[in-house]
C-alpha cells in the first residue's frame, strides 16, 4: 500500500497538470475568474474527482485513453463521458471488485457511510480521497498517475515510482524472482533459525542456482534485505505489469509455460478445460465473469493469513477464430 499524504499528492498532481503555465493563466483556461489554481496547489480546497479528470483533459490529457490504458478495454468507457461523475462511480466500482465498504473505509481511516456514498454515487470524493480510493481498491495508483503525467515529477511518489519500475524490470528479466519473494513470506521460512540455501528452491521447484540468482537480484533492487541471518521483505508493493502490454504478454506466456510444464509433470493442482460455442452476448458475459473471478481471487489473497503456500494461478479464455461477418453467416 502506498503511504503518502494524499492532500499533498493531489496538490502536486494539479501543479503538474498546469505545467509551465502561470496559475492565473491556467485558472483562466479552466474558465475560472479567480486564481483557483493557487487555492488548489496551496491545499486550501480541491476539485471533485470528475472535475479533476476534466481539468486533466483541459490540460491536454486524453482521459478516455488514459483510463483505457489503466483498466484495459471496458464497455462503459465507450458509453460515458470519462470526466463525468458517472464515470467516476463506474471506475471505482470496477476497481473495488468484491471488497466490502467496511474494509475500504477501515483501510482509508474514513467513515463507512462516507465511503458508501462515494461508491454509490450519492456524493463525489474530492481529489485527495479519490486518489486514496484508487490506491486502496487497486494498489495501482502510481500507474493511473503515469497515464496523466510523469510520476517522477510528483515529489510525494517519485521514489515509490522509481522503486516500482525497478521491481518491474526484475519481474520481466528474472520472473522466478517473484516466486522467491512469495516464498520469503511463508511462515515456514520465518520459523527457520537462519537462511538455508536451497530451501526456497525446493519450495517453488527451481534449481538452487536460480534461487541464488533471484535473491541477488532482489537485494540489488532493494526488495529484500538480510536480517539476523535470513532474508526479509524490505517493503511490500504490488507489481502490476499491465502498464507495458508487450512485457505483460511476455510474462503471461512465461508463467503459462511454467504451468504447462508442471501439468506435463503431473505436479498436482487444479486444471481443467472446456470447449464450446456461445453467442456474442454470452461471450462478453463470460469475459466479465473471468475478470470478476480474478478480482475475487485477489481479494481473498490480500486478506489471507498465514502465508503457507506459494501458488501459481493461470487461466485463459480465448476465441479460437474471429467471428464471421454478417454477410458470411
Amino acid at each position: 500500500m502506498l503511504e503518502v499524504d494524499y492532500q499533498r499528492l493531489a496538490a502536486e498532481l494539479l501543479r503538474a497538470l498546469r505545467g509551465k503555465r502561470s496559475q492565473r493563466a491556467f485558472s483562466r483556461r479552466l474558465r475560472y475568474r479567480t486564481n483557483i489554481s493557487y487555492t488548489w496547489e496551496s491545499g486550501r480546497s480541491f476539485p471533485t474527482a470528475s472535475r479533476a479528470l476534466w481539468i486533466a483533459q483541459r490540460a491536454g490529457v486524453d482521459v478516455r485513453g488514459a483510463l483505457t490504458a489503466f483498466l484495459g478495454p471496458v464497455p462503459w468507457l465507450d458509453e460515458l463521458d470519462p470526466t463525468s461523475p458517472e464515470a467516476v462511480v463506474r471506475l471505482l466500482g470496477e476497481l473495488r471488485g468484491r471488497r466490502t465498504m467496511v474494509d475500504i473505509a477501515a483501510t482509508m481511516g474514513k467513515s463507512r457511510f462516507a465511503v458508501a456514498r462515494y461508491l454509490q454515487g450519492e456524493a463525489e470524493p474530492r481529489l485527495p480521497d479519490f486518489l486514496h480510493l484508487i490506491e486502496v481498491c487497486s494498489l495501482r495508483l502510481l500507474d493511473l498517475l503515469a497515464t496523466m503525467t510523469d510520476p517522477r515529477a510528483l515529489p510525494p511518489v517519485a521514489d515509490s515510482w522509481t522503486r516500482l519500475e525497478t521491481m518491474r524490470r526484475a519481474a520481466y528479466q528474472v520472473p522466478w524472482s517473484q516466486a522467491v519473494l512469495r516464498a520469503l513470506e511463508l511462515v515456514s521460512y520465518a520459523e527457520l533459525p537462519r537462511h538455508v540455501p536451497g530451501w526456497i528452491a525446493a519450495r517453488v521447484g527451481i534449481a538452487q542456482k536460480e534461487e541464488e540468482r533471484c535473491l541477488a537480484l532482489l537485494q540489488r533492487s532493494g526488495q529484500i534485505r538480510q536480517e539476523r541471518g535470513k532474508y526479509v521483505l524490505a517493503r511490500s508493493q504490488t507489481v502490476d505489469t499491465r502498464r507495458d502490454p508487450r512485457a505483460a504478454r511476455q510474462i503471461k506466456v512465461w508463467w503459462s509455460e511454467v504451468a504447462v510444464t508442471r501439468l506435463r509433470a503431473d505436479a498436482g493442482g487444479a486444471s481443467s478445460y472446456n470447449l464450446f460455442t456461445v453467442s456474442d452476448a454470452d461471450f462478453e458475459r463470460l469475459r466479465e465473469l473471468h475478470r470478476s473471478y480474478f478480482q475475487q481471487m485477489r481479494a481473498i489473497v490480500e486478506q489471507s493469513q498465514p502465508c503457507e503456500r506459494v501458488v501459481l494461478a493461470c487461466a485463459q479464455m480465448l476465441e479460437l477464430s474471429p467471428p464471421l461477418s454478417q454477410s458470411a453467416r
